[in-house]
């Protein structure tokens, strides 16, 4: 019966270890694209608005910058859109509608709501220790590690469909994911496969 009661504190004090890490991670820019379904006259554009970038020669698209929510969307003379910079899915909404409304400034009305895409989703955080890059980067597969052009590794989580760059002190950044809640996912694999080699 002792060894028994031993154990299950064993497991105790494992489940603690697991529940006491530091571990975070926020989600720092969506990207998406969507579809105005109407062309859209970019030269007109940049004539007439003032956060605007418009270099055709150098890039197709055009860059508006909104300042609230602080967010940079690049617009094709298709009317295909790709926004980045919103931290959640409303500010996303917030910014389409921004860009709709200073396309009325040059009169033209978009009669459709625009379906959003998430194309990809960056979060930062930390794994709540200390990481040694050399020993993951032999461990780990799918990593590259070329601490001379970069201090950090990159550890590619195909399951998760997510790329994590990992520093030595536990910091990470995530990206890959088209949801808040596979970032998490993703973090909790990371985690699983940190500690099955340390």
């Amino acid at each position: 019966m002792a060894k028994k009661k031993e154990t299950s504190k064993k497991k105790d004090s494992k489940k603690k270890e697991v529940r006491n890490d530091k571990r975070e991670i926020k989600v720092v820019n969506i990207v998406v694209s969507t579809a105005l379904e109407h062309d859209i006259p970019l030269e007109k554009m940049a004539a007439t608005l003032s956060n605007t970038e418009y270099n055709p020669e150098q890039f197709p698209g055009l860059v508006l910058r909104i300042k609230e929510p602080k967010t940079s969307a690049l617009i094709f003379s298709s009317g295909k859109v790709v926004c980045t910079g919103a931290r959640t899915i409303q500010k996303v909404d917030e910014s389409v509608k921004k860009i709709i409304k200073s396309l009325e400034k040059i009169n033209i009305k978009i009669k459709i709501k625009p379906k959003i895409k998430i194309q990809n989703i960056v979060a930062s955080g930390t794994v709540g220790m200390d990481l040694n890059l050399n020993d993951l980067a032999m461990k780990l597969e799918n990593t590259e590690y070329e601490p001379e052009q970069f201090p950090g590794l990159v550890y590619k989580l195909h399951d998760a469909k997510a790329t994590f760059l990992l520093f030595s002190n536990g910091k990470v950044v995530c990206t890959g994911t088209k949801s808040e809640e596979a970032v998490h996912k993703a973090l909790d694999m990371l985690i699983t496969n940190l500690k099955k080699i340390r």
